[in-house]
């Protein structure tokens, strides 16, 4: 069995992301921990993960120019992350009330409804629903 634990985001500043992930997303906050980077220096080791779900999301602080160069474009401009809601209506009204930035309005696609925002790093989310 293969599995896929943890993907990363790299952010500006833990605490600033937890409040994204947790008060504005609604994930639950898995862990955070104290660590210690390659560099040397103190860093957290933070999960968050949408509530039920196996997969975690790490957020990471940058320790390099090179990562610090990729927040918010971690995947090239693309929507490079996915979350997936039962009751679309109802997650993008909740996702706006909360100040969330949407780039692209909802519209309805063979696959179901879909809405571009973006997350407290800069990186583009496709909102999914039926």
């Amino acid at each position: 069995m293969v599995r896929v634990p943890f993907v990363t985001i790299v952010v500006e500043d833990y605490d600033a992301a937890i409040e994204f992930f947790v008060e504005t997303l609604g994930f639950e906050l898995v862990e955070d921990l104290p660590a210690v980077g390659r560099d040397g220096q103190p860093k957290r080791w933070v999960v968050v993960r949408p509530i039920g779900e196996p997969t975690g999301i790490v957020l990471a602080r940058p320790s390099t120019p090179d990562e610090e160069a990729v927040i918010g474009r971690q995947v090239a401009g693309r929507v490079g992350f996915f979350l997936q809601t039962d009751n679309f209506n109802e997650a993008h009204k909740r996702l706006v009330d909360a100040g969330v930035e949407f780039v692209r309005p909802p519209r309805i696609e063979r696959y179901g409804r879909v809405a571009v925002f973006r997350d407290i790093a800069g990186n583009l989310w496709d909102l999914l629903g039926p």
